[in-house]
């Protein structure tokens, strides 16, 4: 499992990497849920990742096929292998559809096609007045969307955990990975979410206010960031542990030259790449 980190800016992001994050996600939590950055900022964070990681970035919820369309098109140009794409207030499978559809075309017209889409279901659909997540999984695989991810809308209410049942979430997983689908779980989510994530089979689990001082508004810290990369580093040990599993995993971390999604580039971020952005290797050391 691999922990996306959201930033702000370019000072953020050089926090995330510092702090051992393994894909990082440009996002302005003043604006919403799926609140965008300003394409300078983009440009920014990009730059400042410098292709150590993936980079995602979110364009806030869809209404309009030209300009969610326009907004997955000039954001993968200016860096990110993976767009998010929410739906609040939209509650239509077809309307969803289209504009899946819309944010795909756009994300694939920047060289040679590399950029994907991630749908972006709400556990809280009804608060935000969108598809429900059972929904979402076969329209985001009919429309070419590379993954899916289940978030809350509403930052002040219950988080993740709070809004659906471990089997539940497990299910919904499993369903979107049988779609070849790979799967983000967030949602005021804490280190002491985790084992739920892991648990539900997800691929990536995102966080922002458990990596900020001052909250969701704050601002990243390395420091943060490298406490819950331990938390998740303690998680697979144990998971190997309880699995009887025997293997090396004292694998290096990949140096800034490994290959990392990017629309520079003549490659796709498939899922198998995003789980292999960092290794899961319960033996790392975190910086001091």
């Amino acid at each position: 499992m691999r922990l996306l980190v959201s930033v702000t800016c370019a000072a953020e992001a050089s926090a995330a990497l510092a702090g051992g994050a393994d894909v990082i996600d440009a996002k302005d939590p003043l604006a919403g849920a799926l609140g965008a950055v300003s394409v300078e900022v983009l440009h920014e964070i990009y730059a400042a990742v410098a292709r150590q990681r993936p980079l995602t970035a979110a364009l806030g919820d869809a209404g309009d096929e030209a300009a969610i369309e326009r907004a997955a098109r000039t954001c993968v140009a200016a860096g990110a292998a993976l767009v998010k794409v929410g739906f609040a207030g939209i509650a239509s499978a077809g309307r969803v559809a289209t504009l899946t559809t819309a944010a795909v075309r756009g994300a694939k017209a920047v060289t040679n096609g590399n950029g994907g889409v991630v749908a972006v279901a709400y556990a809280d659909a009804d608060r935000a007045a969108s598809l429900a997540p059972a929904d979402l999984v076969e329209i985001a695989a009919r429309a070419g969307a590379q993954g899916v991810l289940l978030d809350t809308a509403d930052k002040i209410g219950p988080g993740l955990r709070g809004l659906i049942a471990p089997r539940e979430l497990a299910a919904w997983v499993a369903e979107a990975h049988d779609a070849g689908l790979f799967v983000a779980l967030a949602g005021r989510l804490t280190a002491d979410d985790f084992p739920f994530v892991r648990d539900a089979g997800a691929d990536i689990a995102g966080v922002r206010g458990a990596a900020c001082d001052g909250g969701r508004t704050g601002r990243v810290a390395a420091g943060r960031v490298r406490l819950l990369r331990r938390a998740l580093c303690g998680l697979a040990a144990t998971g190997l542990r309880d699995s009887g599993t025997h293997q090396d995993v004292s694998v290096p971390s990949p140096s800034p030259q490994s290959p990392v999604p990017s629309p520079h580039s003549s490659r796709t971020a498939t899922r198998a790449e995003l789980i292999a952005a960092r290794p899961d290797d319960p033996q790392e050391r975190s910086p001091t």
